[in-house]
């Protein structure tokens, strides 16, 4: 029995940090797991930045509010939940995850979460826990299911290489030249016919 764990940022949806940089006008705000491979290091960036500029929860959901899925993803999401199981594994936060997620109907989401102050600063974040895009993959492995894994970034690479199948969705040629054995795929009808292959 086949089940398919794809990231969700730069996959069916922008990239949330790209955006709120845009916004915002911080430039530093833009950089995301497509540039930084340690995502701790990438966090406490970001929530470094956000506290120098007085940026809060409120101003960052504002901003995803405003976000639509890529063009094609709810079509694609709906496909695959129709011909095989859907899970999305994301280093994305249940405070963000939402307005995006009912846009796509809803498929399985697995995220984290984050540490809000009575201010409403973002002042942490609570991972899962350790390595959890490779957890989750072995954890559907070990319930005997074939894991096909997609995603785009660094982050997402613990889990294609845990996954029976694997392969990256229009990633930056950074990460392409890092990891040159996966497969690329750089659309959804791409990504069909690939799946379609693996399942």
């Amino acid at each position: 029995m086949h089940i398919v764990c794809c990231d969700l940022e730069g996959v069916w949806v922008p990239e949330v940090w790209i955006n709120v940089s845009q916004k915002t006008g911080i430039d530093k705000l833009k950089l995301t797991t497509r540039d930084i491979k340690d995502y701790d290091e990438l966090m406490n960036y970001r929530l470094k930045i956000l506290d120098e500029h007085n940026l809060t929860l409120k101003d960052i959901q504002e901003i995803i509010g405003t976000l639509k899925p890529l063009e094609g993803a709810k079509e694609m999401i709906n496909w695959l939940k129709s011909v095989t199981r859907l899970i999305v594994v994301s280093d994305t936060f249940v405070e963000f995850a939402d307005p995006l997620m009912r846009q796509l109907d809803y498929p399985t989401l697995f995220c984290h979460s984050l540490e809000i102050d009575e201010t409403n600063r973002i002042v942490g974040y609570k991972l899962r826990q350790k390595e959890p895009k490779r957890q989750v993959i072995k954890a559907l492995k070990s319930l005997d299911y074939t894991v096909i894994a997609l995603g785009d970034s660094y982050n997402d690479i613990s889990m294609l290489e845990e996954a029976d199948k694997a392969f990256l969705y229009k990633p930056p040629q950074n990460v392409i030249d890092d990891y040159p054995d996966f497969p690329v795929v750089t659309d959804y009808k791409m990504m069909k016919e690939l799946l379609l292959e693996m399942f």
